[in-house]
C-alpha cells in the first residue's frame, strides 16, 4: 500500500521513547459530543458525527502515529491532563495502562496516557495509581456512547503499562507490515 507521507498518521514517527513515551495526536479534546476523526485519505480531520448520547468524552482522544490495529486504524489512545487538548495537537505521553474493548464484536484497545508535559498527571506510572472512580467514568462512557445508534461496545478490563506497551509494540511492527517498511 502506498503511503501518503503528508498525512500524520504516517508522517509522523511514534516517538523516539517507545514504547513508555509515544507521540500522541489528539482528533477529540476531552469534555465534547463531537466525534472527530483523522480522515485517511486527506489527512485532514473529520467531523464523523455528534453523539447520539448526551455523553461527553472523559479525556483527550486520538491516535498513536505509524501504528495499525486489527480495525484497520491506527491505535487509539486516551492522552489525561488537567486541560482540553485542541485536536490535532501533537503531545508526548507517558503510557500507563490499556483500556480492552470490543466494538461490534471487534477487538479495539484505548491506550491510557498521561501528558507528560502535564505536571499535575505525569507522576503517574501505572493505571492502577488512577482513582477508581475515574475508571468506572471510562468504562461507562465507552458502553454506553454508542448505545442510541443501536451499536455494542463491551469494555472487557483495564490492564497495566507492560500490557499496553507490548500492544504499542505489536501495532507498531503491524504498521510496518502492513506498509511494507
Amino acid at each position: 500500500m502506498k503511503i501518503d507521507h503528508t498525512n500524520p498518521w504516517h508522517k509522523v514517527n511514534v516517538g523516539e521513547r517507545q514504547p513508555d513515551f509515544v507521540n500522541a495526536i489528539i482528533e477529540i479534546p476531552a469534555n465534547t459530543r463531537a466525534k472527530y476523526e483523522l480522515d485517511k485519505e486527506s489527512g485532514l480531520l473529520l467531523m464523523d458525527r455528534v453523539l447520539y448520547s448526551s455523553m461527553y468524552y472523559p479525556a483527550n482522544y486520538g491516535f498513536i502515529p505509524q501504528t495499525y490495529c486489527d480495525d484497520k486504524d491506527p491505535l487509539d489512545i486516551l492522552v489525561l491532563s488537567q486541560i482540553t487538548i485542541v485536536p490535532m495537537c501533537l503531545v508526548s505521553a507517558k503510557v500507563i495502562g490499556v483500556m480492552r474493548m470490543l466494538d461490534g464484536g471487534e477487538l479495539d484497545d484505548k491506550i491510557i496516557a498521561v501528558a507528560e508535559n502535564d505536571m499535575s498527571v505525569n507522576h503517574i506510572n501505572d493505571i492502577s495509581e488512577l482513582p477508581n472512580h475515574f475508571i468506572k467514568e471510562l468504562k461507562n462512557f465507552f458502553e454506553d456512547y454508542k448505545k442510541l445508534e443501536n451499536k455494542t461496545v463491551e469494555v472487557e478490563d483495564f490492564q497495566n503499562a507492560q500490557l499496553a506497551k507490548e500492544i504499542i509494540q505489536k501495532s507498531i511492527n503491524d504498521y510496518k507490515t502492513k506498509f511494507e517498511l
